[in-house]
Order: C-alpha cells, then structure tokens, then sequence
C-alpha cells in the first residue's frame, strides 16, 4: 500500500507541530521535555520510522528525511539550551535554522511520496 499525498501533508503538519512546540519553549509558554528532541518521541520521528522506513526500506530519502529530522531535533536541542543559559535573543533568531531545515526535510518528504513503494511492486 502507498502512502498517500494526505500521507505526506500529515508528516508537514508534524513538522510544524515541533516547530510551534518549540517556539513555545523559546518564549517561556512551556518547559523543554527530553521528548521534544527524541526521534522516538516526536511525531514526526515515529511516522518516519512506523510509516515510511517499512515501505520504502534503505531509500537514500528516507535516509536523508532521517538525517534531516536528527538536524532539526539537534538544533532544537541547542536553542532550547541556549535560552535555559539566557541567551534568549540567540535562541529565538535560530529558528530560522530550524525552518531552513524543516523545508528541506518537507522536500525530501515531497519527493519521497511521488515514488511507488517498491513494497508494493
């Protein structure tokens, strides 16, 4: 079975979630939880791994959308420390990272659900 366009929307939403979460922490409104930046425990992370690894097993986009979700949590993490340390005008302007990477991550994705599954081949 292929994964389907809404598929994909879905994932671009989970992308936003983390970012909306993450300007959250960034602006006092909630607590950073370890969760946050786990590939485990990000919405995101889990569909990568439960959805699109098992369809599409050792495609070099899944491997790139896996690098690329370790890049987005990985900067995640260092704002978040950095507002913790009080630099709080540092951690904020680095969200542009953070959308810099959530594209390219979202383009990988694009590109990945106009491929047939070759599961399903």
């Amino acid at each position: 079975m292929d994964l389907t366009t809404l598929d994909f929307q879905q994932a671009r939403i989970k992308q936003i979630l983390f970012k909306s979460q993450l300007r959250s922490v960034l602006y006092g409104v909630r607590e950073a939880d370890e969760a946050l930046f786990s590939p485990q425990g990000s919405a995101l992370g889990q569909w990568l791994s439960t959805e699109v690894k098992p369809r599409y097993p050792g495609h070099p986009d899944v491997r790139e959308a896996e690098r690329l979700l370790q890049q987005l949590l990985s900067t995640g993490r260092e704002l978040a420390t950095q507002y913790r340390h009080g630099q709080i005008d540092e951690a904020r302007r680095g969200l542009t990272r953070i959308d810099r990477v959530g594209e390219e991550l979202v383009t990988v994705l694009q590109r990945l659900g106009t491929r047939p599954t070759p599961l399903a081949a």
